[in-house]
């Protein structure tokens, strides 16, 4: 097990090395944000004029900005995807210049031009989690023989493939690093069923379990939202568990029950892990779970999936609100609370400049929105008006922002 081709840990770092070139061919290009090359499907390395209205000329020939307050973008390129909406947060995934959506086929796309560089059909389970690590990409095996595969983002070629046992059923990775790719799976008894499961690391150069913990007993397989940072994986799942292990044995530093559950995300900030529990934002200690500390929304307000982006906790809440907080102390930078009527919930976000994006639910005032990063102020929202109700998600992809809904891809001007 380990790596396909039998080589060490240079020969894995040369892989996630690798590029292609990238095209500025640009299909469905709109009035706004794209260059003369883009709009006529050229391509070529040079540096163009300054396009249109507030064009800014970058490095590699794009010319485009995000556009100014009450100017909603139009997409540089939009592709179908086979998006199923099961993979929740790791639905859509940005590794170095491919946009990858989970679905079948697995496909990844040029976040340049949107062409298609690789498909591969019957990879992965459907609602497969798109999970990177170290520049690879980790799947549960289709197969669901107990595999987990790796693989390289850029050509979408197996690199890796490992596995816990016969003795487990349908393995799934939930967050990997450099060093481990971490799955959970159940543990099967005589009669098939799986009323314990087991979290472990799997070694990413060898393919080698480097631990295995078994879990308490009732918790859950599924529901589970996971991430990695400064050796400790932490985690929530759906029966109001937060939980943080070692990453180098597995051990389990400690546990919490919290008041609501946590479906998407949780936030993360150098010795922090910062939950949303309902009213309230809590901030507790990697190593020890101690509670640094909390901050009170409105009654009856409940906080949305935080994140922290250059160094600054977004969230939004229940009540249309928008949050900037300082994710080391719990204090506000601002709270804009004029969002009622102009938009939605933002449930994801991502930063490029001194805009911050959320996608939102799909509703009439949803979408894509972009604030202004140092106030909270509603800048525009981008609607594709297809009606679907799936959710949105972004990632920051270059200089363009990747956008999903439904069975589409878009890329947005960004910077």
């Amino acid at each position: 097990m380990g790596r396909r081709d039998g080589h060490a840990v240079s020969r894995r770092q040369a892989i996630r090395l690798a590029g292609t070139g990238l095209g500025l061919a640009v299909l469905g290009a709109g009035a706004w944000g794209c260059t003369p090359e883009e709009a006529t499907g050229a391509s070529g390395g040079g540096t163009t004029p300054g396009g249109g209205k507030g064009g800014d000329t970058n490095k590699g020939g794009d010319t485009f900005t995000t556009p100014p307050p009450g100017t909603e973008p139009k997409p540089l390129w939009q592709q179908k995807t086979a998006n199923d909406d099961l993979a929740g947060i790791h639905a859509l995934a940005v590794i170095g210049d491919t946009v990858v959506v989970s679905g079948d086929p697995l496909v990844g796309r040029d976040a340049v031009s949107g062409k298609e560089k690789w498909s591969r059909p019957g990879v992965t389970i459907p609602g497969a989690k798109l999970i990177t690590g170290g520049g690879t990409l980790y799947l549960a095996s289709a197969e669901y023989d107990g595999d987990v595969v790796g693989l390289d983002p850029a050509t979408g070629k197996e690199t890796w493939r490992s596995r816990l046992g016969k003795e487990y059923e349908q393995p799934r990775p939930i967050a990997a690093d450099d060093r481990h790719v971490y799955v959970l799976a159940g543990i099967l008894e005589e009669d098939s069923s799986t009323p314990t499961n087991v979290i472990a690391g799997i070694d990413t150069t060898f393919g080698k379990i480097a631990w295995r913990e078994k879990r308490d007993k009732g918790t859950e397989e599924f529901g589970i939202t996971a991430t990695v940072v400064g050796g400790r994986l932490a985690y929530t799942d759906f029966r109001k568990n937060v939980t943080v292990r070692d990453t180098t044995t597995g051990q389990q530093l400690w546990t919490k029950k919290i008041g609501r559950s946590n479906y998407h995300r949780f936030a993360v900030h150098e010795d922090l892990l910062i939950v949303p529990d309902g009213q309230r934002l809590r901030a507790f200690e990697l190593d020890a779970g101690t509670e640094r500390w909390s901050l009170a929304n409105e009654k009856f307000t409940w906080f949305n999936d935080p994140q922290v982006l250059d160094g600054v906790l977004y969230a939004s809440d229940s009540a249309y609100g928008m949050w900037a907080v300082d994710p080391g102390t719990g204090k506000q930078i601002w709270h804009n609370k004029d969002l009622v009527g102009k938009a939605a919930e933002a449930w994801q976000f991502a930063k490029m400049g001194g805009t911050l994006y959320g996608a939102t639910e799909h509703d009439k005032n949803g979408g894509v929105h972009a604030f202004d990063a140092a106030t909270g102020k509603l800048r525009w929202t981008y609607n594709d008006n297809t009606g679907e109700n799936q959710k949105w998600y972004v990632v920051p992809a270059g200089k363009r922002l990747a956008a999903m809904h439904a069975k589409r891809l878009y890329a947005l001007p960004a910077v």
